[in-house]
């Protein structure tokens, strides 16, 4: 056929051949290739697909607004400023306050002297040692604290006119044996007074209750059964430096006991005169 057809079998024209090649050339570029093809199928049958611009957009501004919105944040709830020199209180520090003993100054004697109206018969002794035999009744446990007990006493026995010869000093094995010890010198009706001189300190047992409140109950009930004034000069104490603070205490019974005596002796010559 001249218009350019051909029988079955027949092969086309060369000319004709050469311009479908170049028909084809012209028409690839258009086309998808097959991996694109691929890549648009894939993704709509997953329901995934790649960040649009716009979000990329607004994801990467998200954390410069929070960087910028947290220092707004920070001024406007300053934080307080440190006391420099003032340390925090703890929770604690009022249970550290309750296990350690407050220090607490001892109490002072109240001062002042007993007002008597005038027109009042008066009995009241004086600490003069005028004619006075004494008895002296020492406890040699804790033996330091007693041998300066015992010379507080002496002192002040020597002080008020009492002479050395006429001061009899009887040590016992401890504060426990004062009481008979004293009754033993009061009995014998030779003495004007007794003084009871010894150191009690606290230990760990009930032991410190028992010999303070037996000396001192003991002292007493010589003094009253006898009729003979009985001076307590027993330091009951929780430490050896509360005891050596208060040594004092045996010029002290030693002036009690002669102020005593001299009392019971102006009681009986009131007696005798009727």
């Amino acid at each position: 056929m001249s218009s350019g057809g051909f029988w079955p079998g027949e092969s086309p024209p060369a000319a004709e051949q050469e311009d479908a090649k170049e028909a084809a050339v012209a028409a690839a570029p258009g086309w998808p290739e097959p991996d694109e093809q691929a890549q648009e199928q894939v993704l709509p049958e997953s329901g995934e697909s790649g960040p649009e611009p716009e979000a990329e957009a607004e994801a990467q501004a998200a954390p410069e607004e929070r960087d910028d919105a947290e220092p707004a944040d920070e001024a406007a709830t300053p934080e307080a400023p440190a006391v420099v020199g003032e340390p925090a209180v703890e929770e604690s520090e009022p249970e550290a306050e309750e296990d350690q003993e407050p220090d607490v100054a001892p109490a002072a004697h109240i001062p002042g002297e007993i007002d008597i109206p005038d027109g009042v018969a008066v009995l009241e002794g004086s600490p003069s040692g005028a004619n006075r035999t004494v008895g002296v009744v020492v406890s040699r446990f804790n033996g330091e604290i007693s041998n300066r007990l015992l010379t507080s006493a002496l002192e002040a026995l020597a002080a008020a006119g009492v002479p050395e010869d006429r001061v009899t000093v009887m040590p016992v094995p401890g504060a426990f044996e004062l009481p008979i010890g004293a009754m033993a010198l009061a009995k014998t009706r030779r003495y004007s007074c007794v003084i009871g001189l010894g150191c009690v300190v606290r230990g760990e047992t009930a032991h410190f209750e028992y010999v303070s409140s037996e000396a001192a109950s003991g002292l007493q009930l010589a003094g009253l059964e006898t009729g003979v004034p009985v001076a307590f000069g027993v330091l009951t104490v929780d430490t050896v430096e509360q005891a050596e603070a208060r040594v004092g205490k045996g010029a002290e019974a030693a002036r009690a006991a002669l102020e005593m005596a001299d009392l019971f002796s102006q009681v009986r010559e009131q007696a005798k005169s009727g």
